[in-house]
């Protein structure tokens, strides 16, 4: 086959690298020319996942794999257009569709009779069909179920390990009507490895909504674990211990707690669900909760070791989750904005941003090999880097706040500097 990824970040470039190995002929676009000249050039512009790392440059030398940073002219020759472009939400929480409404212009214009388009994007319910479509019929002078085929299909990898992950989870499927359902079922089960399951769902609604669902509930659980994080710490009492323990029943999974949560997925997708429908008040009310939890760790440092104001407080860690090289939506902006409202000086380290990166994100650049003082340090990454840290290298340093609970406590107490994790 012939196809178009709309999108080359950091799962855009991985489905297209996946399609290409499966000896179709991929032509992918971004609006990023950086992105588009390195995998011209045979490199992959992404370096969190070592498949992708291999594959970039395989795929372009075989000729399968070539990208633009034109939409209309990746999609002009394509039988298939998968869809990759991020949605959000600003800072008042609402959906931007500014960059996908603008990508779905472009495929308009592009689009050929008898193509299917798939968005992947994570969607509020009802956008495939009622926005997108319309869009796309307009643009095209085509005629939806006709002239062309619309689905959708969630993406349910995690950045790293995008390629695996494709491989161990179904594919969710769910077309505008069942001819396009059926089409989008047998692309998939051509472009994904054999043995991959592929799961047709009763419409693209359905599908939006599960996407929607198992990212909230992802929420809507860390939320409780820190409720319970919370509630241990008033009581003495180690949540990790009670989690371990409660988990060993079969019908128990609760998360684990932690000073934030951050990614591009579980503080943005939760908004799609309940902004516009007041009837839903768990997921609202999670969303709250997991916001709040710097605020918390704030309040539990300086109960410890008195007012932060004009004092040092290293921040290890400003990627969202362990050992990626990204920022989105990270708690460690929220617990930058905690430490400054107490007049705390905030200092920053990650082993995977550059110094200029930190300064641009608020705050200042620490060396961790040559230490200078600091009275608390907050671990907010559980990057591997941290796994193993003296904290007797850091001069002054009264207290390590665990804001993962990874740490080894005992090795922590043991260097004579107090340790505090969430709900230990």
């Amino acid at each position: 086959m012939r196809i178009a990824v709309v999108g080359l970040g950091h799962i855009g470039l991985p489905l297209a690298v996946q399609y290409a190995s499966r000896g179709n002929e991929v032509v992918g676009s971004d609006v990023n020319p950086q992105i588009v000249e390195a995998i011209n050039a045979g490199t992959s512009p992404h370096l969190d996942e070592q498949a992708l790392i291999d594959g970039v440059p395989q795929q372009v030398a075989s000729g399968s794999l070539r990208a633009t940073t034109s939409n209309v002219e990746a999609v002009r020759e394509a039988e298939a257009v998968v869809v990759i472009v991020p949605v959000v939400v600003d800072a008042e929480r609402q959906v931007d569709f500014g960059p996908i409404d603008s990508a779905t212009h472009d495929i308009a214009i592009g689009l050929q009779p008898g193509a299917l388009v798939v968005y992947e994007t994570t969607l509020p319910v009802g956008t495939t069909r009622d926005r997108f479509g319309p869009m796309l019929t307009e643009g095209s002078g085509l005629e939806l179920d006709r002239d062309f085929f619309l689905a959708y299909s969630p993406e349910r990898v995690l950045v790293g390990r995008v390629l695996l992950d494709l491989r161990r989870y179904p594919k969710i499927v769910g077309g505008t009507t069942d001819a396009g359902t059926q089409r989008a079922v047998a692309f998939y089960a051509a472009v994904l490895d054999h043995g991959t399951e592929v799961r047709a769902v009763a419409n693209a609604e359905t599908a939006e909504m599960t996407k929607l669902a198992e990212t909230t509930y992802r929420d809507v659980n860390i939320a409780l674990a820190n409720e319970y994080a919370r509630y241990a710490a008033k009581r003495g009492i180690d949540v990790s211990e009670v989690i371990a323990a409660a988990n060993s029943q079969p019908y128990s999974h609760i998360h684990l707690p932690g000073v934030g949560v951050g990614g591009h997925c579980i503080p943005v997708y939760p908004h799609f669900l309940f902004n516009d429908e007041p009837d839903l008040r768990l997921p609202p009310l999670a969303r709250a909760i997991n916001e709040e939890m710097a605020a918390f760790a704030v309040r539990q440092i300086e109960a410890r070791v008195g007012s932060l104001r004009d004092e040092p407080v290293l921040v290890l860690g400003i990627g969202y989750r362990a050992d990626v090289r990204e920022d989105a939506f990270s708690s460690a902006f929220r617990l930058r904005d905690e430490l400054h409202a107490v007049g705390a000086r905030v200092l920053g380290h990650d082993p995977f941003f550059p110094d200029q990166h930190l300064r641009d994100a608020g705050f200042e650049p620490y060396d961790l090999e040559h230490p200078a003082p600091a009275v608390v340090a907050i671990v907010q990454a559980g990057h591997a880097a941290y796994r193993d840290l003296d904290a007797r290298k850091i001069p002054g340093l009264r207290l390590l706040f665990d804001g993962r609970n990874v740490l080894d406590r005992g090795r922590v107490e043991a260097s004579g500097v107090e340790y505090l994790g969430v709900g230990r």
